[in-house]
This record gives structure tokens, sequence and C-alpha cells, in this order.
């Protein structure tokens, strides 16, 4: 509709957005968010994990972290992507001010809403703000992780004298070693 009083510029951005979600309010470099990872305060929901750290701004940023491997689907991931942004969107006057927060998924295929996303995000900022720089407790190893792996050692070989010549050795698959 030419000459329209809804298509012309003037009229476009006569309503501003109450509540937008401006690159400066994101988390875009990787260094910020290995920083949030490795010093950031932790609390877990059951809809979201967050990662909080002060960023020594006037503003909170909202980082995400919403792995491949447990979405296969690019629409499932960036679903998710959607409702926790608009949930930060939304609550974004109730966030601890000056706080770099990483949202990640607290279960695997995770069908978030976004009422208990809102709800759940604010009650974790703020833990998780709380808990930046106490110490974490040490975490106990995996069963797996008991025996530490020597790093940069090639696997062992047998030496070509040491080894049975192919005549000797015992056929594949034979449990008893006999011939």
């Amino acid at each position: 509709m030419l000459g329209s009083p809804l298509s012309s510029d003037k009229h476009r951005h006569a309503m501003p957005r109450r509540l937008p979600f401006l690159r400066s309010m994101r988390l875009v470099r990787g260094g910020d968010f290995d920083r949030a990872f490795a010093e950031g305060g932790r609390a877990r929901g059951a809809v979201l994990l967050v990662v909080a750290r002060p960023n020594g701004l006037d503003r909170s940023r909202l980082g995400l972290s919403v792995g491949r491997v447990i979405w296969k689907s690019a629409v499932k991931r960036n679903r998710v992507r959607r409702i926790f942004r608009e949930a930060f969107r939304l609550s974004y006057g109730a966030l601890p001010p000056g706080c770099d927060l990483v949202l990640v998924p607290a279960a695997p295929k995770l069908e978030p809403e976004l009422a208990t996303t809102c709800a759940e995000l604010v009650r974790l900022a703020h833990q998780a703000r709380e808990r930046f720089g106490k110490p974490r407790p040490p975490r106990a190893p995996r069963p797996r992780d008991t025996k530490p792996k020597e790093r940069g050692s090639a696997p062992e070989r047998r030496d070509a004298e040491t080894a049975a010549p192919p005549s000797e050795r015992p056929p594949r698959g034979s449990a008893s070693g006999a011939p």
C-alpha cells in the first residue's frame, strides 16, 4: 500500500519496544564465556543452570550454551534459545545488575515453558550471583577417572624380537588359545 500512513518510516519507529534485547545485552566473545564458566557462581534448577559473573558494567548480559549433542535438530535448539532469550528480556529488570549470565539447559531434551523459565531465571540468577567468588567444593572423581592418564606417551608396542611368530600365535577368536 503505497502512501499508507502505516508503511512510512516516520510511523514505523513511532512506537518503541518497551523491553528491547540489544547487542550490548549479549555475550558475544568467546573469552567472556570462558571467564564466566571458569570464575562464575552456579545455581541449578529444573529448567536452567545459571552461571553468573560480575562484568563491571551497569547492565547484565546474556550468553546461551545449548549443545548440539543433546538436540540434534536445529529447530529444537533454536526454540530453547528463543525461550531463554525471551525469559531474559522479560525479567531483565528483576535480574542482578552488572552480571554476565550464561544459561544452560538443566536437563537433556528439555522443552521449557516461558513462565516457569522466567521465574526460575530470576531466582537462580540471584543465587548464582551470591555464590560468585566462593570456593566450590571439589568434585569426587568418577570411577573411570581414578587412574590418571599419562599424556604425551605413545602406546606400548611389542618388540619384534619378543613377539611370538605367527605360527605360534593362538588363532583369533579362540578362548582357550589351543590351535
